[in-house]
């Protein structure tokens, strides 16, 4: 990563982190800094979630790590129009999308976000009002064709089920990455 991207996301990492204290009360920026700033690797990885909308933030701390989430208001621009993984994006003959949102995670070097992990997001905002996301989906689901999305419309967070090779749009995923 050239110094002056990298510059350029620390500051806007720290910006973001300064304007929503609420989403990590008691943490500091500088020991988030401090575990982010010479890791080439890690900063691929919260650049990627940048770039393709994502606006990640600190979350948490947990097991020793800090954690980020994607924070922007809607599903990250960059990641929408996706079916669940691989396995749904064969099974469509026709019209398939882009990809998956399970393969691009992958590659981008995160998680999609679970059902817990989402709702905790929503506890930090009101995001998804206008889209919704693909999140983990238990294995039995999945088997049976089905994958799970979340989103929030009537100050509630939903969790619903789809066909796994369904895209749309509005929808796309969130992503979690812990450093």
């Amino acid at each position: 990563m050239d110094t002056e991207l990298k510059q350029s996301l620390l500051h806007l990492l720290k910006l973001r982190f300064e304007k929503n204290m609420k989403r990590h009360q008691g943490l500091k920026w500088d020991d988030v800094l401090a575990r982010i700033e010479h890791n080439d690797q890690k900063l691929r990885v919260l650049n990627e979630m940048e770039s393709t909308g994502g606006e990640p933030d600190v979350v948490g701390f947990e097991n020793d790590q800090y954690i980020f989430m994607d924070c922007s208001a809607e599903t990250p621009e960059g990641r929408r129009n996706l079916c669940f993984d691989k396995k749904a994006w064969d099974d469509r003959k026709t019209f398939k999308p882009k990809g998956n949102a399970k393969d691009m995670a992958k590659a981008m070097g995160i998680e999609l976000l679970n059902e817990e992990q989402y709702r905790y997001l929503q506890q930090l905002g009101e995001f998804d009002l206008k889209t919704s996301n693909w999140i983990e989906t238990p294995k039995n689901i999945r088997d049976l064709g089905g994958a799970l999305f979340a989103d929030r419309r009537y100050n509630s967070v939903f969790v619903y089920h789809n066909g796994a090779s369904s895209y749309y749009a509005s929808r796309g995923f969130r992503g979690l990455f812990k450093v």
